[in-house]
């Protein structure tokens, strides 16, 4: 079967089923890795920076060959095995649905006024302290979570999957997840993490500067700015502190016509974030929907574009064999 048609059925299982919380998840197993790999690496390389990139290093090594055996191992046994197994191992780098559903059970305590559940909702979503969040503050945190893991959860896993089927969607997420787990600039991580947040910066520069556009096309099919999207994109997607974050995030804001951003406290720790985007409409409730909306339609156009060029590339013969 050819590698779109897998990654076609990838998204619509992901679309209809989400994550089961009773399926082994590949990014848990590959998490549980990383961290059993700090310690010993830390005592055996004196340099931390060192004992980072060698962990990554060792880490990508082996979920890139885990995933490559296991494909080609089933194939070996029946080609509608390795078909099977690739298109499992694709749909569990899509996170679309679980993405919409954790901003959707944010909008609908939101929207039946109960503050304090949509408050612990949204903590699930982000890192920042919610318990004081008003209702604007806690629909701002959705829209940006869902806008901002738009790309590693949906667009990029799509992109890689694409250019390298299950491993290299596959060895995007261990880039994620190295990243959420080393990449911290404090004391312990600023060198040992260096090298996981620099992978991730780079795994993610095309895939967020491919999305923004794709954000301003799907607004057309959502009833939502196109041309705000477009604006915002280019004025405000790189004041972010991310090299990557802000430019989806910008996107969003532009086709809805809120402001994100602004004043945020971690550990009751104040934080200003820049503005991204113009306040045409007080942030509410709606919005979250809205978001979800525009991301799922960003996803169906970056599922067609991804696929559809390697379709035609690959048919052409421009990229070998399919």
């Amino acid at each position: 079967m050819r590698l779109e048609y897998q990654i076609l059925i990838a998204f619509v299982l992901d679309l209809l089923f989400g994550d089961p919380r009773w399926l082994p998840h590949p990014v848990k197993i590959i998490g549980r890795f990383t961290m059993a790999l700090e310690s010993p690496l830390r005592r055996s390389i004196p340099n931390a920076r060192m004992a980072g990139v060698t962990t990554a290093l060792i880490v990508l090594g082996a979920s890139g060959s885990v995933v490559f055996l296991l494909v080609k191992g089933a194939g070996w046994l029946h080609p509608a095995a390795g078909d099977a197994v690739s298109i499992l191992l694709l749909y569990t780098t899509f996170a679309a649905k679980d993405l919409a559903q954790h901003g959707a059970r944010v909008y609908l305590a939101l929207h039946s006024g109960d503050l304090p559940e949509a408050r612990r909702r949204v903590a699930m979503m982000v890192g920042r302290d919610t318990d004081r969040l008003d209702e604007a503050g806690v629909a701002r945190a959705a829209v940006e979570s869902v806008a901002e893991n738009a790309v590693d959860g949906v667009t990029a896993p799509l992109f890689f999957g694409a250019l390298g089927g299950p491993v290299g969607a596959m060895l995007y997420k261990t880039i994620n997840t190295l990243d959420s787990t080393f990449g911290y600039k404090n004391e312990r991580y600023l060198d040992f993490g260096w090298a996981s947040a620099r992978l991730d910066d780079l795994a993610n520069w095309l895939p967020a500067r491919l999305t923004a556009p794709l954000v301003a096309v799907a607004a057309l099919f959502v009833r939502a700015n196109a041309a705000g999207a477009w604006r915002i994109f280019r004025r405000d997607g790189r004041k972010h502190s991310s090299p990557n974050s802000g430019l989806a995030e910008a996107a969003v804001a532009g086709a809805l016509g809120v402001q994100l951003g602004g004043l945020n406290y971690y550990g009751g720790e104040a934080s200003e974030h820049p503005r991204i985007g113009d306040p045409l409409e007080a942030l509410e409730a709606g919005h979250i929907g809205r978001t979800n909306r525009l991301m799922l339609a960003t996803a169906f156009i970056a599922l067609l574009v991804f696929a559809g060029v390697r379709l035609v590339i690959t048919g052409c013969g421009w990229g070998g064999a399919a």
